[in-house]
């Protein structure tokens, strides 16, 4: 059980980084419920009900949202390089930090 949570809260956290990357490459609708979605938590009877459509829109919408931002790191991968670059960063902190203590 523990291990669904875990991948749930990286498969979030994943989704969270494309569409910072990617968001402004949606259409203006799924960005709307993308933002509901991620930033706020929503669940999709609450994004319903706020934008005034239905449940199959929004599942609709965040599914064809999601593949798109997918597609777009598939192509572009600049999550990937933002991740290899913070990575290096981080490397190069400790190697100073290392030294200053040296």
């Amino acid at each position: 059980m523990l291990y669904k949570i875990i991948m749930k809260v990286e498969e979030k956290n994943r989704l969270i980084k494309l569409f910072d990357a990617y968001g402004a490459l949606l259409s203006d609708g799924q960005a709307e419920v993308m933002a509901y979605y991620i930033n706020f938590d929503f669940t999709v009877s609450e994004i319903a009900e706020n934008l005034g459509v239905s449940r199959q829109a929004v599942k609709d919408s965040v599914n064809k949202a999601v593949k798109k931002l997918y597609e777009y790191e598939e192509k572009l991968a600049f999550v990937e390089k933002i991740d290899q670059l913070s990575a290096q960063i981080e490397t190069l902190q400790k190697q100073l930090s290392k030294i200053k203590e040296g």
